[in-house]
């Protein structure tokens, strides 16, 4: 599984930015996904994902009501709709995939040692 992650980039505070990450590999229509973002001198931290069955989402407590995560199966794809940016939210950003697992397959997993594979992330910059 090769999962390729794009269009971070700078915007302002308030602005709006949507990430993309495109995933390869079999068994995407019932895998987990996530996005988890890393700020500088800062471990890594979960943003939002989208159960592998079902649709299911969790956000973090940060993002919630401003970001959006959204899976399209016909394309092998994940995005992060992201609105009313902050400079807090400056980070890279990594999309992440979680092989199906039976039951758990319904669950929106949080945790980064839930995912087995990771994009190489993408730069979001939010200027003040």
């Amino acid at each position: 599984v090769q999962l390729q992650a794009s269009g971070g980039g700078m915007a302002q505070a308030g602005g709006s930015l949507r990430l993309s990450c495109a995933a390869s590999g079999r068994a995407f229509n019932t895998s987990g996904l996530a996005w988890f973002r890393q700020a500088p001198g800062k471990g890594r931290q979960f943003v939002a994902s989208v159960s592998g069955v079902g649709g299911r989402t969790s956000y973090s407590n940060s993002v919630k009501g401003r970001f959006t995560v959204a899976r399209d199966n016909a394309k092998n794809a994940v995005y992060l709709q992201m609105k009313s940016l902050k400079p807090e939210d400056t980070a890279v950003y990594y999309c992440a995939l979680r092989s199906p697992k039976g039951d758990s397959s319904h669950h929106p997993y949080e945790g980064y040692r839930d995912y087995d594979y990771w994009g190489q992330g993408t730069q979001v910059t939010v200027s003040s």
